[in-house]
């Protein structure tokens, strides 16, 4: 339950987020610039960490303990991949003349670094549910029989996808 409520919680900022961007370029001053490429990789990183993460959690089903660790491993070395490249646009970002704030900003970076930054945490808890659930694993507590901590893990990381994939298309939409 309390997995539930974090997700439609967390849904509600960004939902919030979104809005607010919509209402902010209405009102002028704001600035239209290409999203950088790397975004689209990115998104393709984070389609495939779901993908390594339902087979994890697949794998577990049929206590394929071997196969969940090696799931795991590569779900969080495509999260960690995700974040660096989200840092990487960040620089790409600031190299463009983009900036979070100061005289030099403008509400549609601002708006960019928020979207990006907000998830990114929400990603950083991810990783560490991820951790948590690897180091079960390799403890022999994740199997057939002890699904509960795999299967939130598998719900979240998916929501955390789908939500970058919103975002991302979101700002092809509106930016």
């Amino acid at each position: 339950m309390q997995l539930i409520l974090l997700m439609i919680s967390s849904s509600m900022i960004f939902a919030a987020y979104t809005s607010a961007y919509i209402v902010r370029r209405d009102e002028g001053n704001w600035l239209e610039f290409a999203l950088p490429m790397a975004l689209a990789i990115n998104s393709a990183i984070i389609l495939a960490s779901s993908g390594t993460m339902q087979w994890a959690f697949m794998a577990a089903r049929r206590n394929s303990i071997k196969q969940v660790r090696i799931a795991l491993i590569l779900t969080f070395i495509l999260g960690l991949a995700f974040l660096v490249g989200q840092w990487n646009v960040w620089g790409e970002l600031v190299a463009s003349r983009i900036f979070f704030g100061g005289t030099d900003a403008n509400p549609s970076g601002s708006f960019v670094y928020v979207l990006m930054g907000v998830h990114a945490f929400h990603l950083v808890t991810g990783l560490i549910f991820l951790w948590v659930v690897l180091r079960k694993s390799l403890r022999y507590e994740v199997h057939s029989k002890q699904m509960l901590s795999i299967g939130n893990a598998t719900i979240y990381w998916h929501f955390l996808g789908g939500l970058w994939l919103y975002l991302y298309l979101f700002l092809l939409l509106n930016h």
